[in-house]
C-alpha cells in the first residue's frame, strides 16, 4: 500500500470522506465531510485517485442512500479497519 492510500485509508476511518454522484451541485466525485457530515470542497486529485483505489480493492466503500440528492459517505470495510488498525500500532511502537 502506498502512502498517499494510507493517508486516505486513514482520512475516511476518520469519516472526513464523502462521495458525490453529480447530479446537483458540480461534477461527480469525492468530496472532503466537515464536522457536521456536509461537503467541504474537493478532495486533491492525488487523494481522490488513492481513495478509488481503495474502492476497486474493497478497502472502503460508497453506502448508498435512499435519499436522492445527497452525498453518500465514504466508510471503512472490516478488511481497511484491521490496516487501520496495523498501522495505528506500528506508529506507537515507533
Amino acid at each position: 500500500m502506498t502512502e498517499n492510500e494510507m493517508i486516505a485509508l486513514q482520512d475516511v476511518a476518520d469519516g472526513a470522506v464523502l462521495f458525490h454522484n453529480g447530479l446537483w451541485g458540480g461534477p461527480m466525485g469525492f468530496r472532503w465531510a466537515d464536522y457536521s457530515g456536509a461537503a467541504a470542497g474537493e478532495l486533491a486529485g492525488w487523494e481522490a485517485d488513492a481513495v478509488l483505489s481503495l474502492v476497486r480493492r474493497g478497502l472502503v466503500v460508497i453506502e448508498s442512500l435512499s435519499v436522492a440528492g445527497r452525498d453518500a459517505r465514504v466508510v471503512v470495510t472490516a478488511a481497511g479497519a484491521m490496516l487501520v488498525d496495523r498501522s495505528l500500532l506500528t506508529l506507537a511502537a515507533a
